[in-house]
């Protein structure tokens, strides 16, 4: 017979929804809190159905075996090293499959912020590339509120979520390791002292150069040469910084032959000269 809860070794901990109240009406927590969280290994015949949802939404990290999740109405199968997220008031259901069930970290979120975070993360099945950072912040969120639901503790839990989530959205917007636009950053960073044309760049990496551009907007908002240009531009403040070479040798090593016309850009990035930015106060 299916079961709800309660599996070996398992964590689980409750916000009181008295403190729940309270907490929606501080600084920080009523942008974005955990209600509830634990953490279920191995969780045979797992199984949870919510016909009408609930208030929070809910995040399942699945980091071994599989289970299901229905979402209002539709199907989908949920992996290892990948998240379920269901929004509040959703209909659903989800649950371990039966010959190898899921291991799985969870939290269910409240908060002005979150509609707009949960956006941006996507869903409802999510891969995530980097399990072992996420996992790391699901065991810090249980483990600060098994400790106690003081203001503190709550605070604490939410900005590790609050992590949680924008890393899971900047492992969904930048490439994975071998993918064209992986490849055509790496060309790039390696070439910061010369140009390079969108159109050989696009033929090295195999795709059109309308789709590369079409994905360097999508991972960085500007376009393939503004992304060279940002990455010349950071090692020429890094070379300001922490060396002695002069701008001129600076202006060739970063791809600029004419030292003038590297000022010049500069300054119109950066609203100072390379001199005067070298010369101000920093951190």
């Amino acid at each position: 017979m299916p079961i709800q809860e309660g599996f070996r070794n398992q964590r689980l901990t409750v916000v009181p929804r008295r403190v729940v109240v309270e907490a929606s009406s501080r600084p920080v927590t009523r942008r974005l809190m955990v209600t509830d969280t634990g953490h279920y290994p191995i969780a045979a015949d797992h199984l949870m159905r919510r016909p009408n949802g609930i208030e929070e939404t809910i995040l399942i990290l699945c980091t071994a075996g599989t289970g299901w999740a229905n979402i209002a109405g539709a199907q989908h199968r949920v992996g290892a090293n990948a998240a379920l997220v269901i929004p509040r008031g959703t209909p659903h259901a989800y649950g371990a499959s039966y010959d190898n069930p899921w291991t799985i970290w969870w939290c269910h979120l409240r908060g002005a912020d979150l509609a707009e975070l949960i956006e941006e993360v996507g869903g409802p099945v999510i891969p995530i590339r980097r399990i072992d950072r996420a996992i790391a912040l699901l065991d810090e969120i249980v483990t600060t509120l098994e400790r106690g639901h003081s203001p503190a503790s709550l605070m604490g839990a939410a900005g590790a979520a609050w992590k949680l989530l924008t890393q899971i959205v900047v492992d969904r917007t930048m490439p994975a390791p071998g993918d064209p636009l992986q490849r055509a950053m790496a060309y790039l960073a390696e070439r910061l002292d010369s140009t390079v044309r969108v159109a050989d760049l696009a033929s090295l990496v195999g795709v059109s150069p309308s789709h590369l551009s079409a994905l360097f907007r999508r991972a960085t908002g500007g376009g393939v040469l503004a992304h060279h240009t940002a990455l010349r531009m950071a090692q020429a403040r890094s070379l300001l910084d922490t060396t002695d070479t002069t701008v001129a040798n600076i202006a060739r090593e970063v791809g600029y032959p004419d030292p003038f016309y590297f000022s010049r850009h500069f300054k119109r990035m950066h609203e100072a000269s390379p001199t005067e930015y070298r010369n101000r106060a920093k951190g």
